[in-house]
């Protein structure tokens, strides 16, 4: 069978992005790990699916399957992505367009300049909610990791992130600490594993190791978990640029109780078909 696909990104974050709703597929664990694979395959970051949603009062639903083919609950730069494609492919006319996700349902807006503003809904903050094991709700936790003790923010974008200050992203032991992090036994859904420099209180430098990715040029979820862990600890403002890699997203958060925004470029790369 040839499926059709166009590769995307998101500050470099890239993505294989199916129409599922025109054309028939089922993609299996060993079928997305095929795609997603950069020597044999067409090679991403993660595979992203567009199909029909369950709820009627949504446009779409939108789901995500990491490089190792497990299916997540939330990819922001994927988001971004998504509302670019569902448009070019003509899929919908809409510049405000819902999706279903397997986190709830998500708001995407195309604004004029063709960035994207995402709603990223509030973030869960309960370490059962996240989950984390950890006796109480706190704005940092001690996490031991090899034989260093972190502090880390804890928090949920829908999916779950842990968040690391660091002096310097350039040095910081990402490669190390990074799959350390993401299997560690307190985060028993695994987790992302952020690092945030912080230049001022309306800017961060931020590296991400993904669950189930490796490190990744951008994470949109994993930007704004950065600024909510900032902000719980009072060392940012409501409004903040987050430098990564692949370029830089802008994050806003109001506080508890309000959702998180992000907004940011998506691009296509390219079309093809590939017979899987």
């Amino acid at each position: 069978m040839k499926l059709r696909f166009t590769k995307m990104h998101g500050l470099g974050n890239d993505f294989v992005v199916i129409d599922g709703i025109s054309q028939k597929i089922r993609l299996s664990q060993e079928k997305v790990r095929r795609l997603a694979d950069r020597r044999f395959g067409v090679g991403c970051d993660q595979v992203l699916l567009v199909e029909v949603p369950q709820n009627p009062e949504v446009d779409f639903r939108y789901r995500i399957f990491n490089a190792d083919g497990s299916e997540v609950e939330n990819c922001g730069n994927g988001a971004r992505c998504f509302a670019r494609f569902v448009i070019d492919r003509k899929l919908t006319g809409k510049r405000d367009i819902s999706v279903e996700t397997a986190n709830g349902n998500m708001l995407l807006h195309v604004l004029d300049n063709d960035d994207v503003r995402v709603d990223m809904g509030a973030p869960r903050l309960q370490p059962s909610e996240i989950p984390f094991s950890a006796e109480q709700r706190a704005s940092s936790y001690s996490l031991q990791v090899g034989d260093q003790t972190l502090q880390i923010g804890a928090v949920s974008m829908g999916n779950p992130h842990a968040v690391a200050l660091v002096d310097d992203v350039k040095s910081a032991d990402v490669e190390q600490l990074g799959p350390l992090i993401e299997h560690h036994p307190r985060f028993p859904q695994r987790v992302n594993a952020g690092f945030m420099e912080i230049v001022s209180t309306n800017e961060i430098n931020l590296r991400v190791y993904e669950r189930g990715s490796g490190e990744t040029l951008a994470c949109g979820t994993g930007a704004c978990a950065a600024v909510v862990a900032g902000r719980l600890r009072n060392l940012l403002d409501s409004n903040v640029r987050v430098n990564l890699p692949g370029g830089s997203l802008t994050i806003e958060w109001q506080g508890e109780g309000h959702p998180v925004f992000m907004s940011g470029a998506a691009a296509t790369v390219f079309h093809g078909q590939v017979k899987i």
